[in-house]
C-alpha cells in the first residue's frame, strides 16, 4: 500500500519557496507553444489560443493550437493503433511508466506542475500543491497499487480444472474529457482508463491547457508509448460529433457540469446501435454542497469550516461548501466571526504567497457570480454579510456562501431541507458536539452526499482515505481515488480449462438397473 504524498509547506525560508518562486519568474517570463499530442507527435495548427491567468489577464502566459474534426479522428486513429501493443505489454513494466511519471511530479517537476497550476487556473502555492503534485502522485500510485490487487483476484478451481480471471481492457477507445478545477483530475480521468490497458483520448477545457500539457509532457518522459493517451484541444461539440458517432467509442471518464454530462449519456443512449459494445460512462458533475449546524456545535469550528470550505480556491471545487445552515443560537456568533474571517483574506494574484483568496476562472465565471449577487441586492428576503462588491478590471475575483438560518429546535425540519432542496449529493457535513445529532444526521442524509463530514469542512477528499464521488445528479458515484474506478475500465474474461475432458455425452442417471 502507498502512503500519501506528504504536503510541502512553503514556509518563509523554505528550499521550496524559493524554488517555486523561480519557476513562477521562469513562467511568466516566457510564452509558452503549446502543441497537441496525437501519436506521440507535437501537432500545430493556424488556430491559436491564448491563455492568461484569471488573477492578471494583461499578461499571457502563451498559445495552444486548437483543433478541428480532423484532429479528433487522428487521435481515435491513434489511439486505435496503439492499442494491441499497449493492451499486450505486460502489467510490470505498464505500472513503472506511471510510477516513474509520479516521481518525475514529486521531484524534478513538483515546482513546474505547481507553477502552471496556480498561474493558469489561478491556485495559491498551498492549493497548488494538494492538487497538482499530492493529489496527482497519490491517484498514480495508488491506482498501480489498486489494479495490481484487482489483478490478483481470481476464481477458485474445482478437482480436475483450472479457473482464471483475465482482466481484458474495454475494446475500442477511451474519451477523458477534463475540468479546470483540478490538475489532479485532469491527469487521473486518462490515466487510470490507460493504466488498465485502454488508450485514450484526452480533452482538457481550455482553462486548465497550461498545467495538462505540462503533465502530458512528464508522462512522455516517464516512457508512456506513442498513441496510448491523446492530447487534443477541441470544442466540446466537435469532440462529441465525432467519438459518440464512431464504431469504437468504448467508454467516457468525465468531470463537468451536469447538463453536458446528462446530453452525452441522451446522444450515447440513441447511437447504441452504432457501437461494437456497451460504452462504460463514469461522470462526477459537482454539487451545491451544504455544511447543517447542530446547536450544540462550536462557534469556531463552523467558521472555520465555512471559511475554508466556502472560499478556499476561490470555491470552485466541486466539493465546496455552498449552503449553510446554521441554527439560530449559534448565528449571531458565527456571523461575527465569519465576517472577521473575510475581511482578513487577501485577494489577488496566484504568485503573491500572502494572498488567500485568487481569482475565478474566466469571465463567464465571474459573470455568473455577479448576478447571484446583483439578485441578492434586489430580494427583500436576502440579505449581504460582508462583500458583495467586485470588478474584473485586472482579474475575476468573488467567492460566494450563502446562509440560512434556522430555528435552533428545528434540526430534524432542516435535515428534510438539506436533503430535498438541491438536486446533487456530492458532499456534505454535519457540525455538533451532541452525538445523537450526528447520528441522526448521518442516517437521515445517507443519500444526500457521497462524501460525508462530521465536524470538518466537506473539502479536501484524500485519495486512498476518502474515496470521491456523489449519485443523484452528481454522477455515477465511481469513486475516484479507489479500486471501484478501475474496474470499470476492465471487462472481466473467465477462462476455464479442464485437464481431463470427457470423451462420452452420457451421464451416469441414464443408465437403469
Amino acid at each position: 500500500m502507498p502512503v500519501n504524498e506528504p504536503v510541502l509547506n512553503y514556509g518563509p525560508g523554505s528550499g521550496e519557496k524559493k524554488r517555486l518562486k523561480q519557476v513562477l519568474a521562469e513562467l511568466k517570463g516566457q510564452e509558452a507553444d503549446i502543441p497537441m499530442y496525437i501519436g506521440g507527435k507535437e501537432v500545430r495548427t493556424n488556430k491559436k489560443i491564448s491563455l492568461h491567468p484569471p488573477h492578471e489577464i494583461a499578461h499571457t502566459l502563451g498559445h495552444f493550437h486548437a483543433g478541428s474534426e480532423k484532429h479528433v479522428q487522428q487521435a481515435i486513429d491513434a489511439a486505435l493503433a496503439a492499442k494491441e501493443n499497449w493492451a499486450a505489454m505486460s502489467w510490470e513494466n505498464r505500472a513503472n511508466i506511471f510510477l516513474k511519471a509520479a516521481d518525475l511530479v514529486a521531484t524534478r517537476y513538483r515546482p513546474y506542475m505547481n507553477g502552471t497550476t496556480m498561474l493558469g487556473q489561478s491556485k495559491n502555492a498551498f492549493q497548488a500543491e494538494i492538487d497538482a503534485a499530492c493529489e496527482l502522485i497519490d491517484f498514480l500510485r495508488f491506482n498501480v497499487h489498486f489494479l495490481s490487487e484487482i489483478y490478483k483476484q481470481q476464481p477458485i478451481s474445482s478437482p480436475g480444472m483450472h479457473n482464471r480471471l483475465e482482466y481484458r481492457p474495454l475494446e475500442g477507445f477511451v474519451l477523458a474529457i477534463t475540468p479546470f478545477n483540478f490538475t489532479a483530475i485532469g491527469g487521473n480521468l486518462p490515466t487510470s482508463a490507460a493504466m488498465c490497458g485502454n488508450t485514450v483520448i484526452w480533452k482538457p477545457a481550455n482553462t486548465q491547457v497550461y498545467a495538462a500539457q505540462m503533465f502530458m509532457r512528464i508522462l512522455i518522459e516517464a516512457g508512456l508509448p506513442a498513441g496510448v493517451i491523446n492530447l487534443i484541444y477541441v470544442d466540446g461539440p466537435t469532440l462529441g460529433k465525432i467519438c459518440f458517432n464512431h464504431r469504437d467509442f468504448g467508454g467516457v471518464h468525465f468531470t463537468g457540469s451536469t447538463g453536458v454530462f446528462n446530453n452525452m449519456w441522451e446522444t450515447i443512449g440513441k447511437n447504441m446501435a452504432l457501437y461494437k459494445t456497451y460504452p462504460r460512462i463514469v461522470g462526477e458533475t459537482g454539487g451545491k454542497d451544504f455544511v447543517l449546524v447542530h446547536k450544540s456545535a462550536d462557534a469556531d469550528v463552523v467558521a472555520t469550516a465555512l471559511l475554508r470550505g466556502a472560499f478556499e480556491y476561490q470555491g470552485q471545487k466541486c466539493s465546496a461548501a455552498s449552503r449553510a445552515y446554521i441554527p439560530s443560537n449559534l448565528a449571531e456568533e458565527v456571523k461575527k466571526k465569519l465576517i472577521a474571517g473575510v475581511k482578513s483574506f487577501k485577494m489577488g494574484v496566484a504568485d503573491d504567497f500572502s494572498n488567500f483568496i485568487n481569482a475565478v476562472i474566466d469571465e463567464k465565471s465571474f459573470d455568473k457570480i455577479k448576478t447571484y449577487i446583483d439578485n441578492v441586492k434586489k430580494d427583500d428576503k436576502a440579505n449581504i454579510w460582508v462583500g458583495g462588491k467586485c470588478d474584473k478590471k485586472d482579474g475575476y475575483f468573488g467567492p460566494v456562501l450563502t446562509v440560512y438560518v434556522y430555528p435552533a429546535n428545528g434540526f430534524e425540519k432542516v435535515m428534510e431541507l438539506v436533503d430535498t432542496t438541491s438536486p446533487y449529493a456530492l458532499t456534505g457535513a454535519v457540525i455538533a458536539q451532541d452525538r445523537n445529532a450526528v447520528e441522526l444526521a448521518t442516517s437521515r442524509l445517507r443519500h444526500a452526499a457521497g462524501n460525508f463530514y462530521i465536524n470538518d469542512k466537506p473539502t479536501g477528499a484524500v485519495v486512498g482515505q476518502q474515496p470521491f464521488g456523489g449519485a443523484r445528479a452528481s454522477g455515477t458515484n465511481d469513486k475516484a481515488g479507489s479500486i471501484l474506478n478501475l474496474y470499470r475500465w476492465l471487462s472481466a474474461r473467465t477462462i476455464k480449462e479442464t485437464f481431463n475432458p470427457p470423451v462420452d455425452y452420457r451421464y451416469p442417471f441414464l443408465g437403469e438397473e
